[in-house]
């Protein structure tokens, strides 16, 4: 009896021993992403932004903006790409209904059941959860953008537009009668929102027997609310203009009586006489007005003045900024050291200072670096920059140049930050190069559709005023890039060449300035033999020259 106990023991425990082994087995690691967002009614941050979600994939969060068409409460999503083979998971308290919601990411809503339902509540931040052999949680946040704007002939400064309390106080010159005033607009609803009765009817224009009432409806609320409108007399002060100015540029800011045509001069400060600014450069939007002055000399003072109805503002002036060039554009400053068995090339003069730098530390750590100097310069003198694809032992390697340090490589990965200081306003970035297009035979598994089709150099430049450079990572499972929609990038332009080009050319990289009332803080230029390079994605042997690169101000 004893014996059948001892084996009856050793039994269970073999068993128990077998249920730990099997529950140590590790899963693969595979990181649970949201991939892209959309939802109805979705717009851009600011004029001139994409459209597009802001994914953050290290701090997994989604923002994105809407306008006022829709409901918050209930705003349909209308595709939400996540990694391939996860499963979604939406929080059943925001949404409409969480049994019918998709289990699985979607790249529209004709690609799920007609019965499913999106809906979901983002008056506040709602979380998802990517599930892979592990749970990874998104935040996701939604912001509605409403508008809301009056315009009246007479008006002085801006209206004063309380959406809690749902006041309006609007102000107009003392010669302006309460009795017969002329609404040109009133938006309180936001653009797609709706004012009872209309206010810009001409049977609506006496205010002066104190606040005039009106019922305002949001475009997806069946029920109206009451507002007050009042209207006061004060006297105008838009003698005047802030001034932001850039190198050969600056543009005026102001305020003004709606109805009135602002009159702006300008001189250097060293003339003696005044030049009147064209009127087609003069722009007014209700009590507001800009005016753009070109053809401005860096580096030079400058004043201003505005005449309204023939009576000028008071002097005023401004500095335009100073016309930095671009360090080391000639790409003749090179150096080397030793690494291992290997050589690392610098793109800096042997005991300088770094202000390009390359993914050379990362090649040389199996091989050879693949951005090199070059005697074959489009000047026929110096040297220049030979950025060569190439498959290093391991893994794709991109012939690469950018403005920046490599910080470090993660296992065959690397860590890089984009950005030096820099605060001017280039309008373009000119480039010399050549280009040696071959067919993309390395990919990885997102890209393999590219495969057999021709390679693509990539050069683009970005002014930005990110507090700090910004941190560049390859890994896949932590894959941070630039991202142009970024809302801290001022201005951007690309160059992207899917075809050899086997003479040197030149090439203007013109910038578009989605802001002209910020100071960038960094400059980023970025050149690459293969455009999906950071996808360890090209064509071994896909190679850019690149030479005489200088910024331009026009």
């Amino acid at each position: 009896m004893r014996n059948r106990n001892i084996i009856c023991y050793i039994i269970c425990l073999l068993s128990l021993t077998a249920c730990v082994i099997e529950d140590d087995i590790p899963y693969p690691l595979q990181e649970g992403a949201i991939l892209s967002m959309t939802v109805e009614g979705q717009r851009a941050a600011e004029e001139g932004q994409s459209v597009e979600a802001t994914i953050d994939t290290k701090a997994r969060t989604v923002t994105l903006f809407v306008n006022d068409s829709v409901d918050l409460s209930r705003l349909k999503i209308k595709s939400l790409k996540v990694t391939e083979g996860a499963t979604l998971m939406a929080d059943s308290a925001a949404c409409a209904d969480i049994l019918r919601f998709p289990t699985t990411g979607f790249a529209s809503l004709d690609s799920i059941s007609s019965d499913a339902n999106t809906r979901v509540d983002f008056t506040k931040p709602v979380s998802f959860t990517v599930k892979t052999y592990q749970e990874y949680v998104w935040k996701v946040s939604v912001t509605q953008l409403i508008k809301r704007e009056v315009d009246v002939t007479g008006q002085v400064a801006d209206a004063v537009i309380d959406p809690v309390n749902r006041n309006v106080i609007i102000y107009v010159s003392p010669d302006q009668s309460l009795s017969d005033l002329q609404v040109n607009s009133m938006m309180l609803g936001g653009e797609f929102g709706r004012v009872e009765p209309d206010p810009t009817d001409p049977a609506e224009k006496d205010y002066s027997k104190g606040p005039r009432q009106f019922y305002v409806g949001y475009n997806w609320e069946e029920t109206m609310s009451k507002w007050n409108v009042f209207v006061y007399h004060k006297e105008s002060n838009a003698s005047g203009a802030e001034a932001f100015a850039m190198v050969t540029r600056a543009t005026l800011s102001g305020k003004i009586q709606s109805g009135k045509i602002p009159v702006v001069e300008y001189k250097r400060q060293a003339d003696a006489a005044w030049s009147t600014l064209a009127a087609s450069a003069v722009k007014v939007s209700g009590t507001s007005f800009t005016a753009s002055l070109t053809g401005l000399k860096a580096a030079t003072a400058y004043q201003y003045r505005v005449s309204v109805d023939g009576t000028a503002g008071e002097e005023q002036s401004f500095t335009t900024a100073e016309a930095v060039p671009l360090t080391n554009g000639s790409f003749d400053d090179w150096s080397s050291v030793p690494a291992g068995k290997n050589t690392l090339w610098q793109p800096w003069a042997e005991g300088g200072t770094s202000f390009w730098d390359t993914g050379n530390k990362g090649a040389t750590t199996v091989g050879n670096s693949n951005s090199t100097p070059t005697t074959e310069t489009s000047t026929g003198s110096g040297q220049a920059a030979s950025l060569e694809s190439k498959y290093i032992v391991l893994k794709f390697a991109a012939g690469n140049i950018f403005t920046g340090t490599y910080v470090r490589t993660d296992g065959t990965n690397g860590v890089l930050q984009f950005g030096r200081p820099f605060t001017s306003f280039p309008s373009k970035l000119r480039i010399h190069y050549k280009y040696n297009c071959v067919p993309i035979n390395k990919s990885d598994d997102d890209f393999k559709y590219l495969v057999g089709r021709p390679d693509s150099c990539q050069v683009y430049i970005a002014l930005t005023d990110w507090d700090a450079p910004l941190e560049i990572r390859t890994r896949p499972s932590e894959r941070q890039l630039f991202d142009p929609s970024d809302p801290k990038v001022i201005a951007y332009g690309e160059l992207t060449k899917g075809e050899s080009v086997s003479s040197w050319t030149q090439a203007d990289i013109v910038l578009d300035y989605r802001y002209t009332n910020r100071t960038p803080k960094y400059i980023v230029v970025v050149a690459s033999a293969s455009k999906y390079g950071d996808y360890f994605t090209g064509g071994e042997g896909s190679k850019l020259w690149l030479d005489e690169c200088e910024l331009i101000y026009d």
